[in-house]
């Protein structure tokens, strides 16, 4: 466990007055700074500039061309992070396993299904998506139920969006019902509304514009923890998608950026930049979540935490992601989630993610026109049975623990205001190592 240091213990070092001006050892092992506080060093790659150029004729663009080179400003950061949402930004074909558990510990909505995913250029990511034009095709997302068995056969087929100011539409979605033997056209999520029994909405899930957002840099962190197994979950298994085998991995022994990451601290930590983004007005009035935390690994950019605030300022959600090189030929950009756990805090309600068996696939322009397109799902053909997934959540007492609240880290930018009942919960889950569901009243 990494070590921390409480919220006031920290206020209690810096005004008491008379304390020594060297640091303590508690001081010393702190993983965090504030920007304030970067050595020379490490501002070097750090353009603190709020009066970059812009794009000629996009004027919300940076002007530098994608991907930038540092120093990097935080909007750059911004759209390097648009590269990690919970789907690849390449073609591929994934297992994907999900559910939800409820504060009274009921596992909601468990499923898997086998996603297929095919890019409408061949330069896939941001890159080719900033090159796009708003309401122009990104991608198509086809994905094949096959789990629970009542819901084995549905498909769902997803078009992905180029997004503007004007045209805000993100995703088109199709539905195929096996019960029914039909193809539905339905209505658009609202981006901001919860997907019922989970613990994210569909900003959540597509991902976000750096555009809608202005950005700022907090400071730096080490990160040692993110997605937590409970200790009655010790092994996992997990299909390598290439090779179609399977290998039980020791949960404690998987690292946040996977095995090939080269950056790890000696205690296996990673070092990102905690940057905030606030929604913009212009773009985003009223919007639900106006402001974001990130920590983004400090190469690559990948989000490994999100920490979501309220209108009312408070935390209200949590998202943290164990990454692996899915990719290895796009490099720093090739990483993908390989878990995410999402927690809605007021509703103490868990998501999580599992994509699986990753294989980077190319498919020729007869295979998209054939078979991602709504007609294709009444066919029934299932286009590959060997990409599977055993990584679910079986059972409640092996659900992920709840995030860490990471206590102590930029006390004056992050208000951590839990419910109590909450709290209680988190303390029990703590001493325990695995989810508590019902706390006494000498417990809380």
């Amino acid at each position: 466990m990494v070590p921390r240091i409480s919220f006031w213990l920290f206020f209690a070092l810096i005004l008491t007055p008379g304390t020594s001006p060297h640091l303590s050892a508690e001081e010393t092992s702190r993983t965090w700074k504030a920007l304030e506080n970067l050595s020379p060093q490490e501002r070097q790659k750090l353009d603190l500039s709020t009066d970059t150029p812009r794009h000629p004729q996009v004027p919300y663009l940076p002007a530098e061309p994608y991907p930038f080179t540092p120093p990097y400003t935080a909007e750059e950061m911004g759209y390097r992070l648009m590269e990690f949402t919970s789907r690849p930004r390449w073609s591929a074909v994934f297992a994907r396993a999900w559910s939800s558990i409820s504060t009274q510990g009921v596992l909601l909505n468990p499923g898997s299904a086998t996603n297929f995913l095919a890019y409408h250029s061949s330069a896939a990511g941001v890159e080719a998506e900033l090159a796009l034009n708003p309401g122009e095709e990104i991608y198509r997302s086809l994905s094949q139920r096959t789990a629970p068995a009542a819901a084995e056969g549905s498909q769902r087929l997803s078009i992905r969006y180029r997004t503007g100011k004007e045209f805000i539409k993100k995703e088109e979605r199709f539905r195929y019902s096996q019960a029914k033997r039909r193809v539905r056209h339905d209505a658009p999520r609202r981006r901001q509304g919860k997907i019922p029994n989970m613990a994210l909405t569909p900003d959540d899930n597509y991902g976000r514009d750096a555009w809608e957002f202005s950005w700022r840099v907090l400071g730096l962190d080490t990160l040692h923890q993110t997605v937590r197994f409970p200790k009655t979950r010790p092994t996992i298994m997990l299909q390598n998608g290439q090779t179609g085998q399977f290998q039980e991995r020791r949960t404690a022994e998987l690292k946040l950026m996977g095995d090939s990451y080269r950056y790890y601290t000696a205690e296996d930590g990673v070092a990102c930049y905690v940057v905030e983004a606030q929604a913009r007005p212009e773009w985003l009035p009223n919007y639900y979540v106006p402001r974001l935390l990130f920590w983004l690994e400090e190469h690559s950019f990948f989000p490994l935490r999100i920490e979501k605030y309220g209108p009312d300022g408070k935390l209200i959600h949590i998202e943290v992601r164990l990454a692996e090189l899915f990719n290895s030929a796009l490099g720093e950009r090739g990483y993908g989630s390989l878990f995410t756990v999402y927690w809605d805090i007021a509703d103490d309600l868990m998501s999580y993610f599992v994509n699986d068996s990753h294989r980077v696939t190319a498919w020729k322009p007869q295979e998209v026109a054939l078979f991602f397109s709504p007609d294709f799902m009444r066919r029934q053909w299932y286009l590959d049975t060997s990409i599977k997934t055993q990584a679910q959540v079986p059972s409640p007492e092996l659900f992920f623990l709840r995030p860490a609240l990471e206590e102590g880290k930029f006390p004056g930018e992050r208000p951590l205001r839990i419910p109590p009942e909450v709290a209680a919960h988190v303390q029990a889950q703590e001493a325990a190592g695995r989810l508590v569901f019902e706390v006494s009243e000498q417990e809380r």
